[in-house]
């Protein structure tokens, strides 16, 4: 039987397991200068996984899955071969953007891939240093594992098609996670267009946090997405934001919430936004 954990972890719980034979400690940070800040400074053990190779197959034409599409299983299955994932490892992930940055992308593709025990750091790994979690700037050794089956993605996703006729039915919902200001096309920091899928709603994923950078209790996040999904269940709900990273943070918040996971849409508006589709602004 697979154990069940919650989709969070707080640090002072990841230091009293640690160390832990089947236990895996993935640093999930991306960005310009990710790995040299992680050969530079890391948890105690942790291996890094990089958003760009790893946990996306990036198209040279981004109008096709946008700028980080998922890999194919067998892809995925590799990486977390050579990350020395196995079935049977608890995998605690995490990143220094309370979790947006690609740990809760990292969680979600392993529960996808059908893994249980996987739980994103809360607080990241500002977190972890606030209370002395043992840090390093050693170069991890890995024991790789054998090749993780993984059949298919088992999570819910939505294509670009599926979310247009969303976004255009009232039974149906569309959420865009991304800050008001890009929302309401005021700035487009990333992409080259500025703006919303017309029909979505903006919930963003920053609200799932306190002033701590910490994720909000179960309770509140459970008030929270509980009175929005009201009159809509979650098969009729897709979740986006700009190349569908930060979108699985609110995805994460809803499982921490002990509600049923919405749709995730990859493409998000990377894609959406490089194919000629209505754009809305406010």
């Amino acid at each position: 039987m697979k154990e069940m954990v919650t989709p969070i972890i707080q640090a002072k719980e990841l230091l009293d397991i640690y160390p832990k034979e089947d236990l895996v400690i993935v640093d999930a940070t991306s960005g310009p200068n990710a790995r040299l800040n992680y050969e530079a400074k890391h948890l105690e053990s942790a291996v890094w996984v990089d958003l760009n190779t790893q946990l996306a197959n990036i198209l040279p034409d981004l109008s096709i899955g946008g700028r980080h599409p998922l890999p194919t299983p067998d892809h995925f299955s590799k990486t977390l071969s050579d990350l020395g994932v196995s079935p049977q490892s608890h995998v605690v992930v995490y990143d220094d953007k309370s979790g947006a940055n690609a740990a809760a992308r990292f969680w979600w593709m392993l529960k996808a891939a059908g893994h249980d025990k996987v739980q994103v750091l809360n607080g990241g790994v500002q977190a972890a240093e606030k209370i002395n979690f043992p840090m390093s700037s050693k170069v991890e050794l890995i024991s790789k594992s054998k090749p993780y089956p993984i059949g298919k993605w088992l999570m819910p996703t939505a294509f670009m098609e599926e979310v247009e006729k969303m976004a255009n039915d009232n039974d149906h919902m569309v959420i865009d996670v991304r800050e008001p200001g890009r929302y309401n096309g005021e700035f487009e920091p990333i992409d080259l267009i500025a703006g919303h899928i017309p029909g979505a709603i903006n919930v963003p994923f920053a609200d799932n946090l306190d002033h701590d950078g910490l994720f909000l209790s179960p309770e509140k996040l459970k008030e929270k997405y509980g009175k929005l999904f009201e009159n809509v269940n979650a098969e009729k709900v897709a979740v986006h934001c700009g190349s569908g990273v930060t979108a699985c943070h609110t995805l994460l918040s809803i499982a921490y919430a002990g509600l049923e996971i919405p749709k995730l849409y990859v493409g998000s508006w990377s894609e959406w936004s490089r194919n000629g589709k209505p754009i809305a602004t406010k």
